[in-house]
């Protein structure tokens, strides 16, 4: 039977790091000679869709990997996707990094899936791990998140800060992972307050129509949105989030970012003062954990669970103009300690 591990102790904050993530293409490796042995060598990431820069989820995994580089003092690689890429290329690109001698090797995003299962069964000295699956394989770790939690308390921070009543919801993609971003948040806002709307609306219905890289697909979103009465918008779309980011500040009002802590980011500096808050989910620190199980050679298998209990998601409190919304902090607070405690299950779609 496949073993699913909570784990009870997560390098928690490790994707609110402060990074000058840039956007850049092919593959970033601080390797030099490619001829060194496996011992040399450290972790390495593939990104999804967006790829660095994203000041979001890839973004998250690059903080893990420059923590996981910086304490135990090994090389590393990040390697960007390219677009319109078939199955075979993850393939290929997951199969040259374990060739390299890279341990572990990690695919960002569930995308990675097919080309995991097929590359891991040929590499089975090689720790692999996904993010957002679950691949079957006995040197596969599979790191999964409870993203409906996080977006629960996004939720609860919308529902008590909108004026107008109404909030929107901004989904990169039609897919079930992204459902569970708007389950947790429409309850997390129906359970606050009933009489508060909440907009839905999907970029794409597939990734290869750009739906987590297309700022200007989110922009339109977030206007419309805005057009509707939403003065709240919480947006799980990658890359394109920035563009909803950027409209709501235009229009002044608030943002709910995903994934990094996004008022931190320098990227996104012009607008921070209408991000809220963020919907964290810590993917830089399932990346650490997942390195330094490697490097204690007791690497993690089977699928690990990142949730609010070990800190794998929450809300971040960086925009101090949240302590000015009343009772928005003891709501979000009682929220934690009911899906911590069990007495509030989030639903997942």
């Amino acid at each position: 039977m496949r073993r699913i591990s909570k784990l009870t102790r997560v390098a928690v904050g490790v994707a609110s790091l402060a990074l000058a993530a840039t956007a850049c293409g092919g593959t970033s490796s601080d390797n030099g000679d490619s001829g060194g042995s496996k011992d040399d060598l450290g972790v390495a990431i593939a990104y999804d869709i967006g790829g660095k820069g994203d000041q979001s989820f890839n973004d998250a995994a690059f903080a893990g990997l420059t923590k996981a580089k910086e304490e135990f003092g090994f090389k590393t690689a990040d390697v960007e996707p390219t677009e319109g890429e078939t199955d075979a290329d993850k393939e290929q690109r997951l199969a040259s990094l374990a060739r390299q001698g890279y341990n572990p090797v990690i695919g960002v995003g569930f995308a990675y899936g097919p080309a995991m299962e097929a590359v891991a069964a040929k590499y089975p000295d090689t720790t692999f791990g996904i993010v957002d699956s679950v691949v079957e394989g006995e040197n596969v770790a599979s790191l999964v998140f409870a993203e409906e939690q996080a977006s629960y308390l996004a939720g609860v921070a919308a529902a008590k800060a909108t004026k107008s009543n109404t909030v929107g919801f901004v989904g990169g993609v039609d897919i079930p992972l992204i459902h569970k971003f708007q389950a947790g948040y429409e309850q997390g806002v129906k359970d606050t307050n009933s009489k508060v709307k909440v907009i839905p609306q999907y970029l794409t219905q597939t990734a290869e129509e750009g739906g987590f890289s297309s700022p200007d697909k989110g922009k339109a979103a977030a206007e419309g949105q805005i057009e509707k009465g939403a003065d709240v918008i919480y947006q799980a779309a990658g890359l394109s989030g920035q563009g909803v980011i950027e409209a709501a500040a235009k229009a002044k009002v608030w943002a709910i970012g995903v994934d990094s802590d996004q008022y931190n980011q320098e990227a996104l500096a012009a607008y921070k003062d209408f991000i809220l808050t963020s919907a964290l989910k810590d993917v830089g620190g399932a990346v650490y954990t997942l390195t330094k199980s490697v490097q204690d050679g007791k690497p993690l298998t089977g699928t690990q669970v990142f949730d609010l209990k070990v800190n794998g998601v929450g809300l971040s409190d960086s925009n101090p103009k949240m302590a000015e919304i009343p009772g928005l902090k003891e709501a979000v607070d009682k929220a934690k300690k009911g899906i911590t405690d069990g007495t509030i299950k989030v639903n997942t779609e």
